[in-house]
């Protein structure tokens, strides 16, 4: 009869599954530092995006305005990679594969920019923030038993700078894409805090 009890209690107790084998890299302690690590310097990039794009775009001097949307076109300015709600179509490891492309993207573009820039310093600020989250992004792709390498071609968009009205309108849209890019790169994380309880935060 004890035993009969016992099979019983076996039997009904809830089943928990087994920890996916994709998510087991993220219950250590070191991932989950460099994902609040992360977290919080995206805050800082949002706030340096703010501070970056106060100058408005003026229209050349000496000519007739240009149309932005054509300019935008003209310059070529890649997008980011499309973050995705973490799923079992997009998984971690996918979607650290587009947060490191697309930061490594954006350290260029910055960077091409802020070379042509008249007042490059804030520039040059979110450019460090971008490669500070970039090296944590790094570690977390290390820590799941990833390829560090990421494929990224370079934009050429420096030989289509041809003059200061280029540079405004391709920092201006460089920033807009960078903010959206980070918003989603923050839920992103946000996300991937819910996989495990223990990553809330």
């Amino acid at each position: 009869m004890f035993l009969f009890i016992v099979l019983l209690i076996w039997l009904c107790a809830p089943i928990h599954p087994a920890p996916v084998p994709e998510y087991f890299f993220m219950e250590g302690a070191e991932f989950r530092r460099a994902l609040k690590q992360s977290q919080s310097l995206v805050n800082k990039i949002l706030g340096d995006i703010r501070a970056a794009d106060k100058a408005p775009v003026n229209s050349e001097p000496n000519s007739e305005p240009k149309n932005l949307d054509y300019m935008v076109t003209v310059l070529a300015i890649p997008s980011a990679p499309m973050l995705e709600e973490i799923s079992a179509s997009f998984t971690v490891k996918m979607c650290l594969d587009r947060m490191a492309e697309g930061l490594e993207m954006y350290q260029d573009l910055l960077k091409v920019v802020g070379d042509r820039a008249s007042s490059p310093e804030k520039l040059r600020d979110l450019q460090a923030d971008v490669r500070d989250l970039s090296a944590q992004i790094h570690k977390m792709r290390q820590l799941a038993e990833m390829e560090t390498t990421v494929q990224y071609k370079d934009s050429g968009l420096d030989s289509r700078l041809t003059g200061d009205y280029e540079v405004q309108v391709a920092t201006h849209r460089i920033l807009a894409q960078l903010r959206d890019f980070t918003q989603n790169f923050f839920r992103s994380l946000r996300d991937m805090a819910k996989e495990k309880p223990g990553l809330a935060v």
